[in-house]
């Protein structure tokens, strides 16, 4: 899918095709479990399902019958949402006791852990940009090379060929929404409505591109970026490395051009998460009067870099209080209004974090720590992987669960389609990393079909998790070298990592080997597919003279020796990015 128009017809027409076929397609829950026959897993799942998949088989029939009365009762399949947001420690949020020791309060995901799941082992990728990859599609961000967390300008972004879980569920006649921090590129194939949702208003960046503004640059958060602020410098030579015209939010319509929505100041920045919050109610409020099944992402910003004079938290911190007063707060807001619509049993509310804190390099005043686990953003520690995660569907979720079954966010994408009985329209044709846990949902603990994860570091795999044993591939022990180290970690008396062990642990060590090596002979049987590249905010009809300028040479440089946007074609060794040996 590289031509982004073509493209756009083609998914038009499988939605529409998909809408009017979704009486049909309704009736399909009772095939939804054999058609993940088809789905291509992670070689390690096939060792589980070996030993599994008779008892898992007579389960799914149990399971679809519960479904098919939920539709025959609700005369649709359950409403989706889901709610990420950044960079949380495990324990920062739905633990009262926790709540207390960091000095903030989360009321209302405290009351979906009374109400519904707390998961104790809920995995996530190693950075904001893997992981909302990853959520979306079913796959582990190294699979679609989407490992790296962008920042402006990228001329990159997600292909339009991945197959995301807004496009699944379109097909079983789903109505699809985005409203937030997307942060999968700022090309435009890798638009929230070019990738399956109907309707969005999303944010390309992250968090940094609330210091992209004068107030920034007052405050040194930036430091050059604003030169009409500066003392003009007389030894500038090159005009053109820090581009401009950028664009920090777009909203769009699925088959329709994107707009730029407002601008780059602080008071855009501001405004965003307020004008999402609007968004995802009406988007919620108008599905439900229609009676139409709807899955809507909100992922919010959360909070500026840049801190605000008025603190709200005895934390003071710039994450605790936009945890307490812009996140949670709203969940609580979608909980009451799902229960006012009278839709609240027919709705799968899941929030979660996407990592964990941003321990290293914070900017002032942040407020994120770690808890538990040690490690955070960009880790393949516990610390860095091991997030919040919450789910409440009333009268179908028994109230006060702890899962202790390991779930990994890639499972969303599976299960969502099993869910919403689109399992048929999971692509085939590469690894799907997700597995159906719809069992966890309906069954409760101890019905996970999960007990491995593989954590990737960039390109790198950097551990992995079977059971309660964890093993540190990436290890700066001197003893590596020879594979005499101390890189196996017991998670359950050992949480921060802190003791490795060896001796007693070589009975394990050529078992995490085969595992590995599964893993990698079966990644080379399905090979990881590249980034997109291309020109940055391309497709906007309102697009500003200085953002078009951004596709085009400038007169000057029409003639160099070289391409000058060849440099889109070229991704530099990771080495070149990121210490190799981050998280150990």
């Amino acid at each position: 899918r590289t031509d982004t128009g073509a493209n756009m017809k083609g998914k038009e027409m499988k939605t529409n095709i998909a809408k009017t076929a979704v009486v049909a397609l309704l009736a399909l829950v009772a095939v939804g479990a054999a058609s993940a026959q088809d789905i291509v897993h992670d070689a390690e799942y096939y060792i589980l399902e070996a030993q599994n998949g008779e008892r898992w088989a007579a389960e799914d029939k149990d399971l679809d019958a519960k479904l098919a009365q939920l539709r025959d009762k609700y005369g649709q399949p359950p409403n989706i949402i889901h709610v990420m947001w950044d960079d949380t420690s495990f324990g920062d949020v739905g633990i009262p006791a926790i709540n207390k020791i960091r000095g903030f309060e989360t009321p209302n995901i405290n009351r979906m852990a009374e109400e519904g799941i707390m998961f104790t082992r809920m995995y996530t990728e190693v950075g904001c940009t893997p992981s909302r990859a990853a959520v979306l599609t079913g796959r582990h961000a190294v699979r679609s090379s989407m490992y790296v967390i962008g920042f402006p300008i990228e001329y990159s972004g997600m292909r339009g060929e991945e197959v995301t879980t807004a496009e699944v569920l379109s097909d079983a006649g789903y109505a699809t929404a985005f409203f937030g921090k997307l942060h999968l590129g700022d090309i435009e194939e890798a638009y929230a409505h070019n990738q399956g949702f109907d309707e969005t208003l999303f944010g390309i960046y992250n968090q940094i591109f609330s210091l992209f503004n004068v107030h920034g640059e007052a405050a040194n958060a930036t430091m050059g970026l604003q030169e009409h602020m500066l003392v003009k410098d007389p030894y500038k030579l090159d005009d053109t490395f820090v581009p401009k015209g950028y664009v920090g939010y777009i909203e769009g319509k699925k088959g329709e051009p994107g707009l730029e929505w407002r601008g780059t100041a602080k008071e855009d920045y501001d405004a965003f998460d307020p004008e999402t919050k609007v968004r995802a109610m009406d988007f919620i409020r108008r599905n439900a009067e229609a009676d139409n099944p709807f899955f809507l992402s909100w992922w919010p910003m959360m909070t500026s870099f840049m801190p605000s004079p008025e603190k709200k938290t005895l934390a003071r911190g710039l994450y605790t209080d936009n945890m307490q007063y812009n996140v949670d707060a709203f969940i609580g807001e979608l909980m009451d209004e799902l229960e006012n619509l009278g839709i609240a049993e027919n709705t799968l509310l899941i929030v979660m974090a996407d990592n964990g804190p941003m321990a290293h390099h914070p900017p002032p005043g942040l407020g994120m720590t770690e808890t538990i686990f040690r490690g955070g953003k960009g880790d393949f520690l516990e610390g860095g992987v091991r997030v919040p995660a919450f789910a409440w569907w009333p009268g179908v979720i028994e109230p006060g669960q702890l899962v202790g079954d390991i779930i990994h966010e890639v499972d969303l994408f599976t299960t969502f389609a099993r869910l919403g009985g689109a399992m048929d329209s999971i692509p085939t044709d590469r690894i799907i990393d997700g597995i159906d846990q719809t069992a966890i949902f309906l069954k409760g603990d101890t019905n996970g079909r999960r007990d491995y994860v593989h954590i990737y570091q960039g390109p790198n795999l950097g551990a992995t998790v079977k059971g309660n044993v964890k093993k540190h591939w990436i290890d700066s022990d001197p003893g590596a070298a020879s594979g005499l180290s101390a890189s196996f970690f017991d998670l359950l008396s050992d949480t921060r990592e802190k003791n490795g062990m060896m001796v007693n642990t070589f009975h394990l060590n050529e078992a995490f080997v085969r595992a590995r090596a599964r893993h990698e002979l079966w990644k080379a049987k399905y090979p990881n597919s590249p980034r997109a590249h291309g020109i940055a905010y391309a497709g906007l009809a309102n697009a500003r003279p200085e953002t078009k300028a951004l596709g085009v040479p400038p007169a000057n440089m029409e003639n160099l020796p070289f391409d000058i946007f060849e440099f889109m074609e070229y991704e530099l060794p990771w080495e070149m990015r990121a210490d190799p040996d981050l998280g150990d």
